[in-house]
């Protein structure tokens, strides 16, 4: 099964809509919007997907639900993500426009989709 991580800070942090002020909140809006998304898969791709979403910051704590599995990173966000990454069987993608992660990510063999591929609410 293909497996599509989830840059939950990049992705919650792409539209203005005040999410700092609650970034909990943010993040499990997000981890109830890809539940969706394991069963049919973003655009790009065919589902069904696994779906991880790596949380971190105040939203670390936020727990999977059916069809999520929801990663707190311990430290960076980003370094929690290439774990998962190379960890991961291929297919891997990963949604994210942070432009170093993305050369983290893609030197280990995942492709990469925009913050817009995947629902936020």
């Amino acid at each position: 099964m293909p497996t599509l991580v989830v840059d939950g800070a990049n992705v919650v942090g792409s539209v203005p809509d005040g999410w700092w002020k609650d970034r909990r909140g943010a993040a499990e809006r997000l981890r109830d919007a890809l539940v969706g998304v394991a069963a049919a898969g973003p655009d790009a791709i065919a589902g069904p997907v696994r779906v991880v979403l790596v949380v971190e910051g105040a939203a670390r704590g936020v727990p999977s639900v059916a069809g999520v599995e929801v990663v707190s990173a311990p430290g960076s966000g980003d370094d929690t993500i290439v774990e998962v990454v190379a960890a991961a069987e291929p297919p891997v993608w990963v949604v994210t426009a942070d432009r170093a992660l993305r050369d983290r990510v893609t030197a280990l063999g995942a492709d990469v989709l925009g913050p817009r591929s995947v629902p936020r609410t």
